[in-house]
């Protein structure tokens, strides 16, 4: 629009009758007061003036006006940039000479002198913008411009332009009103989207120092459930990957914790394995803790009333980051303890130095100063598992000190400061592997590192005399073997031979090159305590069987059975026979 009354140039604007400088006749200076009075010159005013008018051609009458409140300059001619070239601003100047239209557009865009007559100096100074050219102010005097004069002349010139480009823009606008509409609505967008963002992103930094915090302090997994209901509001808690509760955060915590089946644990794990991030499972949020892809944990989150939003999401997502990590570095450690302990009960049970001992124990949390026992379990079919081991490891965790335990070939070897129950660890094995068929061989009671190998041979042989006997599963203790102690370690196995082959030897060269059982058959008869009936029994034979082979057994050897000191030798040489050397003949 144009400028309105109130718009236009106040006393501190010339009256564009002002006289030419060059001129001898003409109306006075309305504004009778000096130049120096003005403020700064009138550029203040003019450029309110300028850039409140929306006519392009009346701001360059309004500057074309006030070029001669500047100093002792005329302006000549004002021109405004089409597309078809230069067009003159109309303008009533006194006495004014006629500007050569085409002198103007020989400048090509520049700033540059034009003739004119009786003007000793002139210029055609460009009004631009970033577009570029939009027009002319020709400006005459008698001489040119000083310092102070070129400054004003040029800032009168950027005012002009900017107040041009101003109005352009805003005519552009005008016409571009649904454009501009557009762009505010894309702006409103940017800006809530940026409020979203900026929103997401202090959630964000609030979950991970929370759970920094967490790690800082030395972590745990109570302490990150506890991170997590603190962030959401809702009821936290944490299970083993077998459903078993491990730690729980907020109000409503069962009494009784439900367990699932298997069963269903395993199909809940599989459902949530499945998906990249948190899953709801009925009122839950659930989160895998499974670190190099081994389920580990679980995290939850109680969400009856489906409450939980993307910031929820994120937090519980994030906790189980943390928690994966907790669980893998527990595991890690357990591991290296794990196999600390069991290089240190190797160590003992082939013999090691005992100060070295001591303090190789106390690292790992064991007190070897107390007494302890030797412990050997046999289970045929389950040695080389790692379910035996984890079977043993669960059935003598009841103690009040863990054992140190280690594998010997199909045999587990603890090193525990409790005497095994005769049935209480063994019928805890019989349920966990599924069979009873297995034994288990004590030691006496070890005072000193140093005594341990000794310990673990006595537990090797109450093991032995144990899977040798009749009732081959149980537990045997080396103190209860009675005679067979003397059959332990220590005696020289030379001697034992000389032994078993001067009472045994006719009926061992027999057995073997008649490929008959006398001494099995003799050995079978000590065992059931001299009664034919269950030695026939044992031996799956008629009596009458079992009676032939005792005569034939008294005729090869030359042995009265019925010679108590004669019994006594022959069964001990028939259980050295059999447990020391293994039933060689």
């Amino acid at each position: 629009m144009a400028c309105s009354p109130s718009q236009r140039l106040s006393s501190h604007v010339p009256d564009q009758e002002t006289r030419h400088p060059g001129a001898t006749a003409g109306p006075e200076r309305r504004d009778s007061r000096p130049l120096a009075a003005l403020d700064p010159h009138g550029l203040l005013a003019l450029s309110h003036t300028l850039f409140t008018c929306a006519e392009q051609s009346e701001i360059v009458r309004l500057a074309m006006r006030h070029v001669s409140a500047l100093g002792p300059y005329h302006a000549e001619a004002g021109y405004l940039a089409t597309g078809d070239g230069l067009s003159r601003v109309p303008a009533h100047v006194a006495g004014a000479p006629t500007v050569d239209d085409a002198q103007m557009s020989e400048l090509g865009e520049a700033d540059g002198s034009v003739s004119l007559p009786e003007r000793p100096w002139n210029r055609a100074f460009g009004l631009r913008g970033a577009g570029g050219l939009l027009g002319y102010i020709v400006v005459s005097s008698h001489s040119g411009p000083d310092e102070q004069g070129d400054f004003l002349l040029s800032t009168l010139v950027r005012l002009t332009s900017t107040a041009l480009s101003l109005a352009a823009t805003c005519a552009s606008q005008h016409e571009s009103a649904g454009e501009l509409s557009r762009l505010r609505t894309e702006r409103d967008t940017a800006l809530r989207g940026l409020d979203a963002m900026r929103s997401t992103l202090h959630w964000q930094r609030t979950v991970d120092e929370a759970l920094a915090r967490v790690a800082a302090r030395g972590g745990g997994e109570h302490a990150i459930t506890q991170a997590l209901y603190e962030l959401t509001g809702l009821s936290a808690l944490v299970e083993d990957r077998f459903g078993n509760l491990r730690s729980w955060a907020g109000p409503d915590r069962p009494d009784l914790y439900p367990v699932r089946s298997s069963t269903d644990q395993e199909e809940m794990l599989r459902q949530v394995a499945h998906e990249a991030g948190p899953v709801r499972v009925k009122d839950r949020l659930i989160a895998l803790a499974r670190p190099r892809g081994d389920v580990l944990g679980v995290l939850a989150i109680e969400d009856p009333e489906a409450t939980a939003d993307e910031h929820t999401m994120f937090a519980l997502d994030h906790a189980q980051r943390s928690l994966a990590q907790e669980l893998m570095h527990m595991r890690e450690l357990t591991e290296v303890e794990v196999r600390l302990r069991r290089q240190l009960i190797d160590d003992l049970l082939e013999g090691t130095d005992e100060t070295s001992a001591y303090a190789r124990a106390e690292a790992v949390g064991h007190d070897l100063q107390r007494t302890h026992y030797v412990v050997v379990v046999h289970w045929p079919g389950n040695g080389a598992t790692s379910s035996f081991t984890r079977a043993v490891e669960r059935a003598t965790a009841t103690t009040a000190t863990r054992p140190l335990i280690t594998r010997r070939g199909d045999r587990m070897v603890l090193l525990t400061e409790a005497t095994p129950d005769d049935d209480a660890v063994h019928a805890a094995l019989a349920h966990e592997l599924g069979t009873p068929d297995g034994a288990i061989g004590v030691s006496t009671p070890c005072e000193s590192p140093d005594g341990v190998p000794r310990c673990y041979q006595e537990a090797l042989r109450a093991l032995e005399v144990r899977q040798n006997s009749r009732q081959r599963s149980g537990t045997t203790f080396f103190e209860d073997l009675g005679l067979y102690r003397i059959l332990g370690p220590g005696n020289d196995l030379r001697e034992l031979e000389d032994f078993v082959q001067e009472w045994l030897g006719r009926l061992i060269d027999y057995d073997a090159e008649h490929d008959t059982e006398l001494v099995e058959t003799l050995s079978c008869y000590f065992d059931c305590g001299g009664n034919y009936d269950d030695a026939a029994a044992a031996l799956t034979v008629h009596r009458s069987t079992l009676r032939y082979r005792l005569q034939r057994i008294r005729e090869i050897s030359d042995r009265d059975l019925a010679d108590v000191d004669t019994r006594l030798n022959l069964q001990v040489a028939t259980r050295v026979w059999k447990i020391i050397l293994g039933g060689r003949h």
